[in-house]
């Protein structure tokens, strides 16, 4: 190390210790340097690596959120926001250090408007915890943009995640109405608000969704709720390829039916899904549904698609109508990444997330599915393709780096190829570490005025820099 690189070396040091002591005196115990809890903030369910912070903070209210940004950035130390640390892109990994600003205890539910239907929550309101709350306080009401995993509602905004509803209901994007957002400078700011609709000035709330804590850190949310449907049933239908089972999801949404769930599992998701979750269905592509509405609407629509099945030659066609065998089958497929990890014990995952115009979807997967043959890895395939998105789950080896170049060329080539049909190269995961390269290729001059609004709002790059525009 040069003299000079030593001298900034204990500079940076000293900055940090006194950041880290201001930081204690406001939170006190709530500011932890402990490395078994820096370590369970030092990465995501990825295979990307950990790296850890210098230290963690629980904030309890906006307030502390403010103050903590405002430390940060005296020190120039940069902050990085976590919720459940259940994303894939390793957008939560403090590659620079700094402060990881834990917000699981900023975990209140501050109003329910049910003549509204609408929520306001602290970020660190899991998505479960907010949907047990509603069912007990009667209104019929829930929020339905479900990724699966138990996440935090904040994570989801800052990812605009989705999920297996949103084919229905929407994304993140479509259901948060307003938030509440510290910027770089500490500033405490709210953006839209509960009105349905506002022309007032630039729309902040969809700058601040799937920002991924590069522009600010989110710490309350205003949300769209719905009713609970009268009656829901679902179905499970197999079929003899891949490309029959997607061109089928393709009927049935250009049919104009308005399922709430169309999910797609390929053969090696359905053996490792039934063994990972005990169940005994055909290993075979399958298709998922479930449909929500009125007693004699449910019924009409799954007639229209039993229909659509018999057309393409699906097979072994069953109802799933109770709500206990429901609940298995979903949870099934909310298991379906663990279930690929399965596969490989002591294996780490790789996710590819590409989303296409549905009238593509079934020439998409099928340049997938030929790619991942001609590689030899294992890689099931699933997706939520009611709206064009899929997965690829690769549980390589740790010890084995070939593995991980191999997943990386067949990602890039999925996202080539989604990229020729219009799409995109991540549906609902994010950019984080892994797609910035896969960014610039989708937006391209686009990604310059990311850099300006990034630069702007945050001038000394401490908003988790590195991640989706990295400066």
């Amino acid at each position: 190390m040069s003299s000079h690189a030593a001298a900034q070396h204990r500079q940076d040091t000293a900055m940090s210790a006194e950041a880290l002591d201001e930081l204690c005196s406001l939170l006190d115990n709530r500011l932890t340097t402990a490395k078994e809890v820096r370590e369970d903030h030092a990465k995501d369910v990825s295979h990307h690596l950990p790296h850890l912070p210098y230290a963690v903070a629980f904030p309890h209210t906006n307030t502390e959120v403010s103050q903590i940004v405002k430390i940060c950035a005296q020190y120039s130390m940069p902050i990085v926001p976590f919720g459940t640390g259940t994303g894939v892109e390793g957008a939560v990994v403090a590659i620079h250090g700094g402060i990881c600003v834990d917000l699981t205890q900023m975990n209140q539910i501050l109003q329910v408007n049910q003549n509204d239907m609408d929520a306001t929550v602290q970020a660190g309101v899991t998505r479960n915890q907010l949907n047990t709350y509603l069912s007990g306080t009667g209104t019929g009401l829930y929020f339905p943009v479900d990724p699966g995993a138990n996440a935090s509602l904040g994570g989801m905004a800052a990812t605009r995640a989705s999920g297996n509803a949103a084919v229905r209901y929407g994304t993140m994007r479509e259901n948060v109405l307003g938030l509440t957002v510290v910027t770089a400078d500490g500033n405490i700011i709210r953006t839209g608000g509960r009105a349905r609709k506002s022309s007032a000035g630039y729309d902040l709330t969809r700058l601040f969704v799937g920002s991924e804590g590069t522009l600010g850190v989110i710490t309350e949310l205003i949300l769209k709720l719905a009713k609970i449907p009268e009656a829901v049933s679902a179905a499970v239908c197999t079929f003899s390829d891949v490309a029959a089972a997607a061109n089928t999801a393709i009927k049935v949404i250009g049919a104009g039916i308005p399922v709430a769930r169309l999910e797609l599992l390929d053969e090696i998701q359905m053996g490792a899904v039934n063994a990972y979750s005990s169940l005994d269905y055909k290993v075979a592509p399958t298709l998922l549904f479930e449909f929500h509405g009125s007693k004699s609407a449910v019924a009409e629509q799954a007639q229209t698609v039993g229909a659509i099945f018999r057309e393409h030659d699906g097979e072994g066609f069953q109802w799933v109508s109770g709500e206990e065998e429901r609940n298995r089958l979903w949870q099934a497929r909310y298991d379906s990444y663990y279930a690929s990890l399965a596969l490989r014990p002591g294996s780490v995952g790789y996710v590819t997330d590409v989303c296409v115009p549905i009238s593509r979807l079934a020439d998409c997967i099928l340049k997938a599915k030929q790619e991942i043959q001609a590689s030899g890895l294992i890689a099931p395939l699933l997706g939520h393709v009611g709206d064009g998105n899929f997965h690829v789950v690769f549980p390589l080896d740790p010890d084995r780096p070939e593995e991980l170049k191999e997943a990386q060329r067949l990602n890039q080539l999925f996202v080539e190829y989604a990229l020729q049909m219009d799409g995109t190269c991540t549906g609902e995961h994010g950019i984080g570490l892994g797609k910035i390269d896969a960014l610039k290729q989708e937006h391209g001059p686009g990604v310059g005025v990311m850099h300006t609004i990034k630069r702007s709002l945050d001038p000394q790059n401490i908003m988790n820099p590195g991640k989706v525009i990295p400066l």
